[in-house]
């Protein structure tokens, strides 16, 4: 059986700054990714596609608050069931239309997936998700005060609203993505980290609140036994001091010395910190090999020469840093 990668599609690579957001623009960047995706197959592995939803879901909620009294205003864990049905339909077609033109056999399909959280995450109390565009201070101010909603500034890109942000526990549809990835098909599951569920009395109950994705797809590649665990971002490689005149990309890097990067505080929590403690998870879990890089290299990346890539503890292999 041919091994299993699972590929993470940040939601910011399909939305972009300074656009609207809408579907033929989101669907224009995703062809990008969508080429990196058929490299990986190209490679031999069978692929899980996960993404995230931040720019969408917050756009779908805010939506639905303003038609109050026009509408019935929808739940969050609903906001983000429509988002990831809709970012699916956009990956789903872009990557078969991408997979038809290069005559590659391979089809596609999407699920909608419910992820169990924990009712008692302590993340209820401290809501710390950014979700939806970047705002101007004042004007996140203004619908703080509007929608009661908690606002932060995020990574020094602007002020965004946050929400609570449980741990995943069990991926519900786990055993179906496995069943459609053994029938041959490309998989889009866990959508925006897919949709949190708790379980009470025997029953599963939607959950205010959305999941971190690059939590969900270490977790997604644990329980797939996968080989490989790709974060397709915005930037080619990792930085240390990232944004600064003397920012330095990371080619390869031991889990240790990630993991010192990451405990004092280089990778900002609202952009690449949680896809390096997602990798750290996962190759502690086990996993084999962890990349992070942009779309257009990701080819470049499974051959070694770009991209950052996070040993297994105890690897073999010291860090490398380019100086330039």
């Amino acid at each position: 059986m041919k091994p299993i990668a699972v590929i993470a599609i940040g939601g910011n690579s399909l939305t972009r700054e300074n656009e609207r957001g809408t579907f033929e623009e989101q669907q224009a960047h995703a062809r990008e990714t969508c080429e990196g995706i058929g490299a990986v197959l190209q490679k031999g592995y069978r692929v899980v596609v996960t993404h995230g939803n931040g720019p969408q879901v917050g756009e779908a909620l805010l939506r639905s608050e303003r038609a109050q009294g026009a509408g019935t205003p929808q739940h969050l864990d609903v906001c983000g069931a429509e988002t990831e049905g809709a970012m699916g339909y956009l990956l789903q077609q872009t990557l078969d239309n991408t997979l038809y033109e290069k005559g590659m056999p391979q089809k596609v399909v999407s699920l909608i997936t419910q992820v169990i959280v924990d009712a008692d995450d302590p993340a209820f109390l401290r809501p710390d998700k950014p979700i939806g565009p970047f705002y101007q201070r004042e004007e996140a101010e203004q619908r703080r005060d509007q929608f009661g909603w908690k606002v932060v500034e995020d990574a020094g890109r602007g002020w965004r609203r946050v929400v609570a942000s449980p741990h995943p526990r069990r991926i519900y549809e786990i055993e179906a993505i496995r069943a459609c990835l053994d029938a041959g098909f490309v998989v889009i599951a866990a959508g925006g980290g897919g949709i949190p569920v708790v379980r009470r009395a025997g029953r599963l109950r939607g959950s205010e609140a959305v999941i971190d994705k690059d939590r969900c797809s270490a977790l997604m590649a644990r329980d797939l036994e996968a080989e490989l665990l790709l974060f397709s971002t915005g930037v080619k490689h990792v930085y240390l001091n990232y944004g600064k005149d003397d920012a330095r990309p990371l080619f390869h890097v031991s889990w240790a010395k990630a993991h010192e990067y990451l405990m004092r505080g280089e990778f900002p929590a609202g952009s690449m910190g949680p896809k390096v403690e997602a990798a750290l998870a996962y190759l502690e879990a086990g996993g084999r090999r962890a990349l992070i890089t942009a779309p257009e290299s990701i080819g470049l990346a499974l051959g070694g020469s770009e991209g950052t890539e996070i040993l297994p503890p105890l690897g073999v292999m010291d860090e490398t840093v380019a100086v330039h």
